[in-house]
């Protein structure tokens, strides 16, 4: 038995995913599947709207549904398999006595950014007969023009595209409004979707209206012989689908097809008024087709590529954490890589943003960057350096005018300057993203990005200055856990501050600056001890300093082993395991005492201070059963109630990537992968 279903050691399809990555590669291409069976629904984007794919057989003339809506077909397959692997997602189904394996592979390989951001991804089918006879078969599936669209009633367009080796059908928003608007809960309505499949595999392809191919490949195995050409029109008028369709015949030697589902933005991130390309496009001067052809000429050599490293990440995370752990690492890899857009800076360099996703719609939020920093940290440096740059470069701007970091440069998928807070003091985070910005430039100088330290110097150093008078003892102010309000006193985010300015101290040795090294090495140290005596408690630490009898979780403790500073003895850090262990729920640890609620990289960072394996796993144990039970099915939540597995709130956020912070952990900066 393989996949997720491992999770709790329990049958093939239960426990479950909240949803399976389908087509991952950024915050506007993005499909999940949100059922149990790949056929009980239609595969949707991850604000919960369609985005729909069908997927037909047609077995000795029977047809069944393997994927999508009802309204496809009545008939379906039977699901026997899910294995959720970190870069694909493999189904198997049987039906009228062959066997059908789909497998949806991304393949967002860590160390490789020009691959990371080709924005194609593969859908690879195997059949074979399962009763020795050869069956006469059919293999249909289709996109819908849903993908290229805001709303639905949007009109649409299509056509061919011209690649050599390939059939390709291109499905595009009438308007074309590039860059045109910002938000959260909104899908792209510019540039074009792409299906692409090789002639060398005689597949017919038609655009068309779905009902219209469906329902004539359910009666003779058969598309339509010309496209439909009534266009421009709404996407839900009689909904255009690019459609393609195989004739095979099956026996047991197994037989294979492949095709590519990729889409083209032509335009991705607004940068301070300037219009950026992905990363891919940016020396693309035959685009799209160039990257059409290299993805397929690479399919074979990607899905080996995938298979080795979906296997090494399970044995690495298994290995730290045991079986559940390892598919918990595994489930949340797409989700936290396709979050993000790398796109190609004017001077050349790559910047990676990050979307708030079902938050509140923010681009390269540094308390977003901060969460899922250690998954970066681990497999390429250099995409957290990308995703810092934007942040610096807002810092030295005019209009931010505060002594302290900032918190966003702008709402998706336009970088134009903070938008949190409204501009004043009050709505701002300054402790919190000062110290997360120092934590995370320690990690990188560690990691051995430094000449990004340097660059940087000034602001490192302002943000330092600041946290030396304001951050043993916050005033009244946010944190990232902003949904519980304001707070003074804040023992975890003073914690923050005090490794901010170790990590600062740091940063002072490596570029040789030793004077101001042993300044700030020696505050560390004088307000760790301070530290330790304001936020005691019985048995473990308070909320804030002046709340006795509260508690809540000491997440950032974790970064005083990462970076190495040794401000904090284990014996505080094996105090709080002791203390979670007693008060966590069914599905996790909450938040603090004030709540019920868990944030699911915070509470494995809590559980990484164990030094006890069975520890560990007695913290994590609870966050795997929330991952495979949660009766909310959505991209993994953040943000959950620990009493019954229910969302409170967030989905599809990179933050998630916070739970290879153990991998981190064992593995040490100075080994990470990537360039």
């Amino acid at each position: 038995m393989t996949g997720l279903s491992l999770l709790l050691g329990i049958t093939a399809l239960a426990p479950r995913p909240p949803a399976v990555p389908l087509i991952t590669h950024d915050p506007y291409f993005s499909c999940w599947s949100c059922a149990d069976h790949l056929y009980d629904d239609w595969p949707r984007h991850w604000t919960g709207h369609n985005h729909a794919l069908a997927g037909l057989l047609r077995v000795d003339g029977q047809a069944r549904r393997f994927l999508g809506g009802a309204n496809a077909c009545a008939e379906t397959v039977t699901q026997t398999s899910l294995d959720v692997e970190a870069t694909q997602s493999i189904y198997t189904f049987t039906a009228g006595g062959v066997e059908l394996t789909v497998r949806f592979t991304s393949p967002l390989l860590p160390d490789d950014l020009e691959l990371q951001s080709r924005p194609a991804s593969y859908v690879t089918c195997g059949l074979r007969s399962t009763d020795g006879a050869e069956h006469d078969v059919q293999l249909y599936f289709d996109a819908s023009a849903e993908w290229v669209v805001d709303n639905p009633a949007e009109a649409v367009v299509w056509d061919r595209l011209a690649v050599s080796g390939l059939d390709v059908m291109r499905l595009g928003s009438a308007a074309q409004n590039v860059l045109g608007k910002v938000g959260d809960d909104v899908r792209i309505d510019w540039g074009h979707l792409l299906l692409a499949v090789p002639h060398v595999d005689a597949a017919a392809t038609c655009l068309g209206s779905a009902d219209e191919l469906r329902a004539g490949f359910c009666a003779k195995g058969k598309l339509l012989e010309a496209d439909d050409t009534a266009m421009p029109r709404a996407a839900s008028d009689r909904w255009p689908v690019a459609a393609l369709c195989w004739p095979l015949k099956v026996g047991t030697p197994r037989v294979e097809r492949h095709f590519i589902l990729a889409y083209d933005d032509l335009l991705s991130i607004e940068y301070f008024g300037q219009k950026l390309p992905a990363w891919w496009r940016r020396h693309a001067a035959d685009a799209p087709a160039g990257m059409l052809r290299a993805a397929e000429a690479e399919h074979a050599a990607l899905l080996a590529r995938c298979d080795r490293f979906d296997a090494d990440l399970l044995k690495e995370a298994a290995a730290i954490g045991g079986d559940s752990y390892a598919r918990l690492c595994a489930l949340v890899w797409r989700q936290t890589m396709a979050a993000n857009k790398l796109v190609a800076a004017p001077d050349g360099r790559p910047l990676f943003f990050s979307k708030e996703c079902f938050s509140n719609g923010c681009i390269g939020t540094v308390d977003v960057t901060y969460p899922s920093s250690p998954f970066f940290l681990r497999w390429n440096p250099r995409l957290l350096e990308a995703q810092l740059e934007p942040i610096c470069a807002f810092a030295r701007r005019p209009e931010w005018k505060f002594p302290f970091a900032p918190h966003d440069v702008g709402t998706y998928p336009k970088a134009n300057g903070q938008v949190y807070g409204g501009g004043q003091l009050e709505g701002q985070m300054p402790v919190e993203e000062s110290g997360n910005l120092l934590i995370m430039a320690a990690g990188l100088s560690l990691a051995g990005r430094r000449e990004f330290v340097n660059n940087n110097w000034d602001l490192f150093t302002k943000w330092a200055e600041y946290l030396a008078e304001h951050g043993l003892d916050p005033v009244n102010q946010l944190c990232t856990a902003d949904m519980f309000g304001h707070m003074a006193h804040n023992a975890d985010l003073a914690l923050k501050a005090i490794i901010g300015l170790g990590g600062y101290a740091q940063l002072c040795a490596a570029l040789d600056h030793p004077a101001e090294a042993d300044k700030y090495a020696a505050l560390a140290r004088d307000f760790a001890a301070r530290w330790q005596r304001m936020a005691a408690d019985e048995g473990h630490t308070r909320l804030a300093y002046d709340r006795p009898g509260t508690w809540g979780m000491k997440h950032n403790l974790i970064w005083d082993r990462i970076l190495g500073l040794h401000l904090f003895p284990d014996a505080v850090g094996d105090a709080e395991v002791a203390w979670y262990k007693k008060v966590q729920g069914p599905f996790g640890l909450p938040c603090d005492n004030r709540t019920d609620t868990c944030l699911i990289d915070w509470a494995v960072w809590c559980a990484a201070l164990a030094r006890d394996r069975g520890d560990f796993e007695a913290l994590v144990g609870p966050l795997c059963r929330y991952a495979g039970e949660t009766p909310s099915r959505v991209p993994l939540s953040d943000w959950f109630v620990t009493t019954d597995g229910r969302q409170r709130g967030f989905q599809a956020r990179s933050v998630v990537g916070g739970v290879h912070l153990p991998l981190l952990l064992k593995r040490g900066l100075g080994k990470s992968a990537g360039p």
